[in-house]
Order: C-alpha cells, then structure tokens, then sequence
C-alpha cells in the first residue's frame, strides 16, 4: 500500500478537525458533512423525446411531478457518495434538492436539475458550471475516504 501524500492527509486531518468541533455544546451536531464539488449542470422535463417512453418515471422507479425539487446525476458522482435520496445545495437555489435520477453513462461530472414541463425555464438555465454541496452522513465519512483512497492507488 502506498504512502499518503501531504495533501490526502491534510484534507483528512481538516475534515476530522472542522467536523468535530461544536462551538455551542447545546446545538445538536449536524449528522451530515456537506462536500463541495464544482460540477456541470444541465436541465430538464418530463416530456419523452428528453427521457424515456414514460417520461415521469425516474431510473429508480420514482414518479416526477411538477415542482419536485430532484436532480439526476452522472453515474460517476455515484461513486463519490451522491447516491439515492441524496441532499444537494446548488449555490444558485436556496433550495434543498434530492437525487431522484440517473443519467446516461455517456456523462460525467454532471447534474441534470428537474423542472417538471416548463421548457422555457429549461432552456433559458442551458448549461453552466455550479458549485455544489451534498451530504453524506459522518459515519459514513470514513468508508467513503478510503474508498477514495483505494481508487487512487489502483
């Protein structure tokens, strides 16, 4: 096993330290760490020639109505904890938004915003870099720091 670079044990070091700090004693911890990640984000409806046959129907199974906020998300970010349910803050919303939907392989490091049949709304958002933060849960912080790690030795 290789050794950790001064950057991998600086950014793990600074996630324990910032995390476990609580200045008042009487808040209740937050028992989610909010990551940031700058990713590409893109919008869209539920009308069939930009999803599927049943263009309301998520790939999880879930059923889209006008209003929900959801994104789908590349398959890549999977892997870096935006699973299922997952909350996600866009920096351009005061919104909470869930992850409902998957894309198609064919992209990466990408976010697809819902925005139920308003077309205009869609295309006016186009395509544009954002920067985003979603939670993962403290205990799960460390099972997904070592997944990091064994993917970047391999």
């Amino acid at each position: 096993m290789r050794a950790l670079n001064e950057s991998t044990i600086f950014l793990l070091f600074s996630i324990v330290f910032f995390t476990s700090c609580s200045p008042d004693k009487n808040k209740k911890l937050d028992p989610h760490v909010w990551i940031p990640l700058e990713v590409t984000a893109t919008a869209y409806n539920s009308l069939r020639y930009q999803t599927s046959t049943n263009p309301s129907i998520t790939a999880w199974g879930d059923t889209l109505i006008p209003g929900m906020k959801t994104i789908a998300v590349s398959r890549d970010l999977l892997a870096k904890g935006l699973k299922y349910e997952t909350m996600v803050r866009i920096d351009t919303f005061p919104d909470t938004f869930y992850v409902n939907d998957k894309m198609h392989r064919k992209w990466n490091n990408r976010i697809d915003i819902y925005m139920g049949k308003d077309i205009k709304m869609a295309k006016e958002w186009g395509r544009k870099k954002v920067q985003i933060s979603y939670a993962v849960l403290r205990e799960e912080l460390d099972s997904l720091i070592l997944k990091k790690i064994k993917i970047k030795e391999q």
